[in-house]
């Protein structure tokens, strides 16, 4: 078995936080060519190429970038090693890292991982956005403890990981003022040719509207096309058309981006899942998560 050398690893991260052999040389110590040979070292013995030479300066490649992201998680952790010994506690806080599709709302986000930092010991929470792909690929890694997302992983994925349902909710419209009185009136039939941001097209939700519009028979002008839904509010609050948004999070949103509601699409339903790779939850933080999802965000009471 072969053992990665943390000292060529250390001249690595130095280089790639400095952006350059001198600087990291300067910082460490030691002479220009010692920091290159430990990092020919490093690329021999990971059998890649770690940095690609453009003009006069050093750019990480791909493997660089995720060698990086491993390298500063290491590093950080040895720091924090420090810090609580030299303060004399040897119990090292725990930590929950958690991804976030960017198709999931950032407030509806922060509603379902606070209860994390709720608990008698809170740990350290640490968050990271990306596509759902791509942060299944961290969790298939365990570089995440689990993935917030609003689509369950299917049968045909590569990763083996396990949907836990946070709960599921309504969808509204909102949009700027001007624009969301006029719409109100005669709702949903108001949107026939009214202009309509909405998530991708291998989106859930996305495909859920365009069916629900079918069956409104309804056809409003499609303005934009965004992954990100915090971009997608951000177009929106300037005006480029109304966006679909759980209900869930309406009263944060429409306050946070000075929104208004155009009315509900009755009968389409978005849900949330937290994916892990257990399918028992054993982290206490994760735990707390899904039970709270279920209790507090989600939660509807019965009609009296």
């Amino acid at each position: 078995m072969s053992w990665l050398n943390y000292h060529h690893l250390h001249y690595f991260w130095t280089v790639a936080r400095l952006g350059s052999v001198t600087a990291a040389a300067a910082e460490l110590r030691v002479a220009q060519p010692t920091v290159s040979g430990q990092i020919r070292e490093l690329e021999k013995s990971l059998g890649e190429k770690l940095f690609t030479r453009v003009g006069r300066g050093l750019t990480l490649t791909a493997t660089g970038r995720t060698v990086l992201g491993y390298a500063d998680e290491i590093f950080s952790l040895g720091r924090e090693l420090q810090d609580n010994l030299q303060s004399g506690s040897v119990g090292r806080p725990q930590r929950v890292v958690a991804g976030v599709a960017a198709s999931v709302p950032k407030v509806l986000a922060r509603q379902l991982l606070s209860p994390a930092l709720q608990l008698p010991k809170p740990p350290v929470l640490v968050c990271r956005q990306g596509s759902a792909e791509s942060l299944l690929a961290q969790l298939a890694a365990h570089s995440l403890d689990l993935v917030i997302t609003d689509a369950p992983v299917g049968p045909s994925s590569s990763v083996r990981a396990f949907n836990h349902l946070l709960g599921d909710c309504g969808v509204i419209f909102v949009g700027p003022e001007p624009l969301a009185t006029r719409l109100r009136d005669d709702f949903p039939r108001s949107l026939r040719g009214a202009p309509v941001a909405v998530p991708g097209g291998g989106d859930a939700l996305r495909r859920s509207l365009t069916g629900w519009f079918d069956r409104q028979g309804i056809h409003p002008t499609i303005a934009l096309e965004c992954d990100d839904s915090a971009l997608l509010k951000s177009f929106c609050a300037a005006g480029v058309g109304i966006i679909p948004i759980p209900d869930v999070a309406e009263d944060e949103v429409l306050r946070h981006y000075g929104l208004h509601r155009v009315g509900a699409a009755e009968g389409v339903r978005e849900s949330f899942y937290a994916v892990t790779l257990e399918r028992r939850v054993k982290h206490h933080a994760v735990r707390a998560i899904c039970a709270a999802a279920k209790l507090e965000t989600f939660y509807e009471p019965s009609p009296r």
